[in-house]
């Protein structure tokens, strides 16, 4: 049997696996990017279906491709795809938001243009490490811990019905994920927003010291000096916690596959 037929002959299962990979690519940053052909796009959520269709649904899951029960399968399916892309995403926000928190602060709020990588509109500083953080995520092999440690293992564990089952447990970690964004994000921008702080208290205490002297004009290139050099110093160690962060979170989401498929079967 060649690996077309049997694909025709699970093609409701084939089908199921690929609308939860095709969901996922659909909100995972870099590969739900337009830039990205949409025909790569189902190719790829076809290949990994068939990849991971023989350890997808070892059961009779559906009465077959006609029925109701099908079409809420489908959307289950698109669900769980759509929370692991979310989910990503919540990886990468940290990242942005740290940018973004000491934008603001050197002067830089009003540089908001549109990200193409994040598909919002975001200041420079945090299109900056956001791809910073792309980078690092394509040099530790990130996709494929993606596809392997995530999509695999999520098949191997869940399904809609475990989801519904586990919805407790994915709504605290979803809303877990989002504290630990902005706690990251404060840690990743801790150094910069602090020294800026003590420039900022620095400057009004001159500017009362010496009313004469101009502090409004000279403050913007001293808050942007300081910030460009305090960057280029702590990049490497952002790239070891870039690192960590990107480690723990993947983590953090097996260890809720392997939690669902302990706690439900």
């Amino acid at each position: 049997m060649t690996p077309f037929d049997d694909v025709i002959a699970k093609a409701p299962l084939f089908f199921l696996a690929a609308v939860r990979v095709f969901a996922m690519i659909m909100t995972t940053p870099l590969l739900s990017i337009q830039s990205v052909p949409r025909v790569a796009k189902i190719a790829l959520a076809g290949f990994v279906a068939y990849m991971v269709m023989p350890d997808a649904y070892p059961g009779n899951v559906t009465d077959g491709p006609f029925t109701l029960h099908y079409v809420l399968l489908l959307v289950g399916e698109g669900l769980i795809g759509v929370i692991t892309g979310f989910y990503v995403s919540i990886i990468f926000s940290a990242f942005s938001t740290a940018g973004q928190f000491f934008s603001y602060q050197m002067g830089f709020g009003a540089s908001e243009v549109y990200d193409a990588l994040a598909q919002i509109e975001n200041p420079l500083l945090g299109q900056f490490l956001n791809l910073i953080a792309m980078l690092i995520f394509l040099q530790i092999n990130g996709f494929q811990t993606l596809f392997l440690g995530g999509v695999l293992r999520s098949f191997q564990s869940m399904n809609c019905f475990t989801l519904i089952g586990a919805q407790d447990q994915f709504i605290s970690f979803l809303l877990g994920s989002l504290s630990t964004l902005f706690l990251n994000a404060m840690i990743i921008a801790l150094p910069i927003v602090g020294t800026l702080f003590l420039i900022h208290v620095s400057m009004g205490l001159l500017s009362k010291a010496a009313p004469q002297m101009n502090l409004l004009s000279e403050g913007f290139p001293i808050t942007i000096l300081v910030t460009f050099f305090l960057l280029a110093a702590a990049l490497p160690y952002m790239i070891n916690l870039f690192i960590q962060v990107m480690d723990q979170a993947f983590q953090a989401l097996e260890g809720l596959f392997a939690s669902v498929s302990g706690g439900i079967g």
